[in-house]
């Protein structure tokens, strides 16, 4: 990994430049992008489900959940012709602002209500969002195991002589992180003094906050006008021996003692520039000064759309941790909805309609959110997984995440087999029989000729007998607008399993930090 960045197979647009990339840095690229290779599917006979469920009928007193329950096929398919209209104008959540201060408030929007997909049919969009997803979910997976793994990597910088830029020797990790593209979800963020206003994405998988900054060596096309820090009066450069600058995984030096950024992602993307601090608008809740962020002039890849991230992973750097948040939350509308809701940092508790978990921490990888599950059942059964899947052991391996920017769940293999063939059977004694699969979903139908249907439940399990029952439209998802739709569960070769933001949607997740808790409570948007 290094600075200066290899061609990007994207069609990006940029804007004008002021000062050149040679202006900037000189160094040497490398990367590293695992493929992991998936484990082949394993069939299982329909008189062992029989076996089973004759077991589970026998052992258990009563259903976890109801073991069926509707899905509005109708209102699904409408969606998908609503998130192509060019009519479409996003509005705001009923949902009040908390209150008093310091609690901040920002709306949160779908990122279809602000960059209008220029995709021909909703299949197309559907591909497009999968394909960036799983560009995230490789990204992940890549920077938990170089974290595991305490690689790291020096690279041999030639120092440009310039007036603009000189970096003096970094340091660089082999990083690798979520590509932003996948980020379905914005807020209208203000930076600077006086303050501009910025969609930017919102990320509980990423740390360090950035948004594109003038000179563009090189910028992607963005809503907004492009951030000047000279038209901002709190704008201030950190030093390299700043705290924050050293906290920076990679970081680096310019004009003697200007901290340099850089953060690259799995998919080749990356942002670099100056590290600085400057005060952050929330709304009308508040603002916040001194807040460290990255002020980008070179930024490639799979951003286009927002201005830059917002970063609410448990690091050091992210903006939870730089304001000492104690709790943030969050609800995500549904992704082809022009509607929105709400981020919420210090506000407000568990009610008595959530369902909390267990709040876990990886020593080795900070920014994560471990959830403590315990299990999933399946038609109000539970699935005969081993709970220690769902576990992370002592070197921080395994266990599984909450993440607002994953779209689909991902299982480890043995637990996703368990949970589709069990559902299979049980959507079989409904009359539903699968078609096929569609890229990364195995497990599609065909309800063209229904407007509703009924369909097994699904739900996650937690200590406690405590359960998180899904919505039907948060497992079962259209792929094009003809009427057939896919079980949105994917499998993992992976250690690290992933709760996405598909299974989230209309879902309020609340992240008591004080207190190591999650919490999850259904129509909160």
């Amino acid at each position: 990994m290094a600075l200066k960045g290899s061609p990007i197979p994207f069609n990006l647009s940029s804007s004008s430049c002021s000062c050149s990339r040679e202006d900037l840095y000189h160094s040497v690229c490398s990367t590293i992008q695992p493929k992991p290779k998936m484990a082949a599917n394993k069939p299982i006979s329909a008189l062992l489900f029989a076996f089973l469920f004759t077991i589970l009928s026998l052992t258990s007193s009563h259903n976890l959940h109801p073991a069926t329950a509707v899905l509005d096929v109708a209102a699904s398919l409408r969606r998908t012709h609503h998130v192509l209209s060019s009519s479409r104008n996003h509005t705001a959540s009923p949902h009040p602002p908390p209150t008093p201060p310091p609690s901040f408030y920002l709306h949160l929007h779908p990122r279809e209500s602000i960059h209008k997909p220029s995709h021909k049919d909703y299949r197309g969009l559907v591909l497009s969002r999968l394909g960036r997803d799983s560009a995230r979910v490789a990204s992940l997976n890549a920077k938990l195991q170089l974290a595991l793994e305490n690689l790291t990597y020096r690279a041999d910088l030639k120092p440009v002589k310039t007036d603009q830029f000189q970096v003096e020797g970094l340091s660089v990790p082999i990083m690798s992180g979520a590509s932003q593209g996948s980020g379905e979800y914005f807020s209208r963020v203000g930076v600077g003094s006086p303050a501009r206003q910025f969609y930017m994405s919102l990320d509980t998988g990423s740390d360090v906050n950035w948004l594109q900054c003038r000179p563009c060596v090189d910028c992607y096309k963005q809503t907004d006008p492009i951030f000047d820090p000279a038209s901002s009066s709190t704008y201030r450069p950190l030093s390299c021996n700043s705290q924050q600058c050293r906290t920076l995984k990679v970081s680096g030096c310019r004009n003697g003692n200007q901290c340099l950024y850089q953060v690259t992602y799995g998919d080749r993307s990356f942002t670099v520039g100056n590290f600085a601090t400057e005060t952050v608008l929330f709304g009308r809740s508040g603002a916040v000064n001194g807040i460290a962020l990255g002020c980008g002039h070179d930024n490639e890849g799979l951003f286009v759309g927002s201005a830059g991230l917002i970063g609410l992973g448990g690091g050091p750097l992210s903006l939870t941790s730089q304001i000492k948040a104690n709790t943030f939350s969050y609800c995500l509308v549904h992704r082809d909805s022009s509607d929105s809701s709400t981020l919420e940092i210090n506000s407000g508790g568990f009610g008595a309609d959530y369902v909390t978990a267990a709040l876990i921490r990886n020593r080795k990888m900070d920014t994560f959110y471990y959830v403590g599950l315990t299990g999933m059942s399946v038609g109000g059964n539970l699935l005969p997984i081993s709970p220690s899947i769902f576990q992370m052991d002592k070197l921080g391996r395994g266990g599984i995440i909450v993440d607002s920017g994953t779209a689909v769940t991902r299982l480890q293999t043995e637990a996703y087999n368990t949970l589709r063939d069990v559902f299979v059977q049980l959507a079989r004694a409904q009359g539903l029989q699968p078609t096929g699969g569609i890229l990364l979903f195995d497990t599609c139908y065909d309800f063209s000729s229904r407007s509703s249907v009924r369909v097994p439940t699904v739900a996650f399990q937690f200590s406690g007998g405590k359960s998180w029952s899904l919505p039907p439209e948060n497992y079962l998802i259209p792929m094009d607008s003809a009427g057939t739709f896919c079980f949105a569960f994917a499998p993992t070769s992976s250690s690290l399993s992933i709760i996405g933001n598909i299974q989230q949607q209309g879902t309020r997740v609340r992240f008591d930090l004080a207190n190591s808790l999650v919490g999850f409570s259904p129509h909160k948007c």
